[in-house]
């Protein structure tokens, strides 16, 4: 569906909530087609950011154990992007 979606499972440390939600967001935006939704939709727009990370924290916490990391690091965890959300 999207090549984008951040893989978070094996990930060391964890993916932390921050991540996840981001993951959420990132999940919503594409299936709503919304990037910002409207003032009328931002209620379910978050509850939806909200049930999506919800299901991935039970997701995680279901799975077992990763024999090697995710191919590529969470942008969370990139260093230009942290230093970019600091700024």
């Amino acid at each position: 569906m999207c090549r984008n979606i951040t893989e978070l499972r094996g990930l060391q440390p964890p993916a932390t909530d921050e991540e996840i939600e981001a993951a959420a967001r990132q999940f919503v935006r594409k299936v709503s087609g919304l990037r910002q939704p409207p003032a009328a939709a931002g209620d379910a727009f978050e509850a939806a950011v909200a049930e999506v990370g919800a299901a991935v924290h039970r997701l995680l916490d279901a799975l077992p154990a990763r024999r090697q990391p995710p191919a590529t690091l969470p942008p969370l965890r990139r260093p230009e992007i942290r230093a970019r959300l600091n700024t």
